[in-house]
């Protein structure tokens, strides 16, 4: 099967026929190497039981080196050219396997369903301007995934592994760990991806966890999350003080969770922000 993966030469033989031209408006970079698609896949985990679901597939590089492991590939595009470009590609490299392939035309952010069987895994070379929103809808929205392997810009790999009190940790890091536990498994060139991008890539696994014991909702959890670090410099009760209406209140809804009123929000852990986000919505319950 594994001749069916796409090389150099057929990756721009698919952009020529297309008339596909690149652009950094969508993030659009090919990966062309068959041995990191392996490395990626194997690394992801996927099982022979396993539906993949795949964000922004392109030209289908990743989508046959997953279609040769998984029961089925549900891939998300949002360029119809390349959505209806896709299921032809693997037909003529993957013909055994190409039963196993749904596409959805569709904008990643945006989808709220998919067709049965349900993904259990997300495996994607995310786009790099919308790689963290597209991740956290997509966990959000389809509980069933288990986890999964993303490719993302190297420095945004280091914010969604990142820990409390690291120089990286912010907002996607704690979003991130309210569904997964998250770490850097790897790094990939720029030389594997066509055309070259100017910055390496990294590897993220994800395996799922359940969400915090919580009698405050995710959103409101969120909310506390933005506003700690929508004033990153600023302490804890100054930050927050238009949650609570007053860095007074703030300082005393901190305490109560058990958090300093002067420490910032770089230091909380996901758990802490619960915390605080349940004082809150005690507040005005």
């Amino acid at each position: 099967m594994s001749a069916g993966l796409l090389d150099p030469r057929t990756i721009r033989e698919l952009a020529a026929e297309l008339d596909l031209r690149p652009t950094k408006q969508r993030g659009q970079n090919f990966v062309h190497d068959a041995n990191t698609v392996r490395r990626i896949v194997a690394a992801a985990g996927v099982r022979p039981d396993d539906v993949v679901l795949e964000i922004g597939p392109g030209l289908g590089s990743l989508t046959l080196g997953l279609l040769e492991v998984a029961a089925g590939v549900v891939a998300i595009e949002i360029e119809r050219s390349l959505a209806e470009r896709l299921p032809r590609t693997v037909a003529e490299r993957l013909p055994e396997r190409a039963e196993l392939l749904r596409v959805v035309e569709a904008d990643a952010l945006t989808v709220a369903a998919l067709p049965d069987p349900q993904p259990t895994l997300v495996v994607a070379n995310l786009p790099y301007n919308v790689s963290v929103p597209v991740l956290l809808h997509v966990l959000a929205g389809f509980p069933g995934i288990r986890g999964g392997l993303v490719m993302v810009q190297s420095e945004v790999a280091d914010r969604l592994v990142a820990a409390p009190g690291s120089r990286t940790y912010g907002v996607p890091s704690v979003k991130l760990a309210w569904y997964c536990a998250a770490r850097r498994v790897g790094s990939v060139p720029p030389t594997v991806f066509w055309p070259v991008p100017n910055v390496d890539s990294g590897l993220v696994e994800l395996v799922r966890r359940e969400p915090p014991a919580t009698t405050a909702t995710r959103q409101q959890v969120f909310a506390v999350v933005d506003a700690a670090f929508g004033q990153r410099r600023k302490m804890l009760r100054s930050a927050l003080a238009g949650l609570f209406g007053s860095s007074a209140a703030a300082s005393a809804a901190l305490v109560g969770a058990g958090v300093d009123p002067q420490a910032r929000g770089e230091v909380l852990g996901v758990a802490d922000f619960v915390r605080i986000a349940e004082v809150l919505a005690g507040s005005v319950g």
